[in-house]
């Protein structure tokens, strides 16, 4: 039974602390799609996702108006697309992306992801065409979005992978710069890539799930944040209860929506991703969680330390509430989506070299970070090597997004809009890493019997 205090306690989460689902995200094979006229593949690629997809919107309006909580994105995730257009006679794979582009457009979408390819081993030809094709893909559609997985803990880091996305990177802003380098904020390069995760840019239906599927996302961070602030104080063992507590909560509430959605869908529920999503709305911060545990400004020391407790004891809340978690769970540490993190890089107390360092506790990597236009290929090339051995040391899932901004520079920021946000220029090491990324090959996957 609910207590009155309980539902009080759930509106306002809702109508002042910013909480909402922030995605319910149908996944769809699109195995069966393959043919050998590229023409016949596309028909059946958009046929099959308009079909299934088709009431995915008016579902997910529907429930926000019965259950009185903001639902706000709708989103579709395909099966890596290098794998479905593989069998095809074209060299070419702009033409899949436009086909998903008219698919997401028919059904009311506002991202679709899987323009995908799973490369950490090595490429084969369906995978190079892929890669071949995204800075035109990403140019030309307005909601396709891209990832390519380069390392796993299994099978290391295939360097030649990594050093062609900082290529295809720089090709990507590029082509976007009119737009402050947009397409690369669709473009997400993995370690340990999920193959559930309901988040845009890096969402794909991955090999091993059904035929379909619905996976939720939630969000939380203002519930959070007030939650923390009403224990300044205590003792860390109070905070991390807190945080725990607040998680169980925002969690129970994702899977609700999610399995109403499965249900009146007619496919099945997947999981909840109970990531903390911000948003560049001020009280959506997770700098502000962390700042409200009592540091001065996110970025300066400790930030790390507090970053922990939060990640894991939102874990612990959600894997408390269902038996369903999956996807990315955690905080998402994005600079352009977050306000509190955009004040800190702002005022100095946050570089790149601290992000880094904190994407070893947190749910992803380095995300919507902006870079000067002038960054090479080999910088952005290490920077994502950095973060795949983060990931690929740790077990862990780790990610690069990042924009080199064209034509821009440090003291500069890009302005993309919507949840996509605002991102102040951040340097990089001025000092090259060319000759190391150059080299080529694979770094071997870790030994695991001597940890330390």
């Amino acid at each position: 039974m609910l207590t009155i205090q309980e539902i009080v306690e759930t509106i306002e989460m809702v109508q002042k602390e910013h909480l909402d689902i922030r995605t319910i995200t149908m996944g769809i094979s699109l195995r069966d799609c393959s043919h050998p006229d590229v023409k016949v593949a596309c028909k059946k690629i958009y046929d099959k996702i308009t079909r299934l997809a088709s009431d995915l919107v008016p579902v997910g309006e529907q429930l926000e108006r019965e259950f009185g909580i903001p639902i706000v994105n709708k989103r579709i995730s395909v099966t890596p697309m290098a794998m479905v257009a593989e069998s095809t006679d074209t060299d070419s794979y702009v033409d899949f992306a436009r086909t998903l582009d008219r698919a997401a457009e028919a059904v009311g979408v506002n991202f679709i992801g899987g323009f995908s390819a799973l490369v950490h081993k090595g490429l084969t030809v369906g995978d190079s065409k892929l890669l071949d094709a995204i800075p035109q893909a990403l140019a030309e559609t307005e909601r396709v979005c891209a990832s390519v997985n380069v390392a796993s803990t299994k099978s290391g880091i295939n360097m030649d992978a990594v050093y062609r996305m900082g290529s295809i990177i720089k090709e990507a802003a590029e082509l976007t710069a009119d737009r402050d380098g947009l397409g690369c904020a669709k473009l997400v390069v993995f370690a340990n890539v999920p193959e559930d995760n309901p988040f845009m840019a890096g969402a794909f239906h991955g090999v091993g799930e059904p035929e379909s599927v619905i996976n939720t996302g939630v969000s939380g961070p203002g519930v959070v944040k007030r939650a923390v602030e009403k224990v300044q104080g205590t003792d860390f063992g109070t905070l991390s209860e807190t945080v725990k507590k607040t998680s169980f909560k925002i969690t129970r509430m994702g899977e609700l929506v999610g399995r109403a959605a499965a249900e009146r869908l007619g496919v099945p529920f997947g999981i909840v991703d109970v990531s903390l999503a911000p948003t560049p709305a001020v009280g959506d911060s997770v700098a502000e969680i962390l700042e409200a545990m009592g540091l001065e400004r996110c970025g300066t020391h400790g930030t790390t330390a507090a970053l922990a407790l939060l990640n894991d004891a939102v874990k612990k809340g959600g894997a408390m509430a269902s038996s369903y978690v999956g996807g990315l769970s955690g905080a998402f540490i994005p600079v352009s989506e977050d306000a509190g993190m955009i004040r800190a890089v702002e005022d100095g107390a946050l570089s790149v070299d601290k992000l880094e360092a904190m994407t070893c506790v947190c749910s992803v990597g380095l995300d919507m970070i902006a870079v000067p236009g002038s960054t090479t290929a080999e910088t952005i090339a290490a920077i994502i090597a950095d973060e795949a051995a983060i990931g690929m040391i740790n077990q862990k899932t780790t990610a690069v997004r990042i924009i080199p901004a064209p034509g821009k520079d440090v003291g500069d920021s890009v302005e993309f809009g919507g949840l996509l946000g605002r991102a102040p220029i951040m340097a990089v090491n001025s000092f090259s890493s060319s000759d190391f990324v150059r080299r080529g090959g694979r770094i071997p996957a870790p030994i695991h019997s001597l940890r330390n």
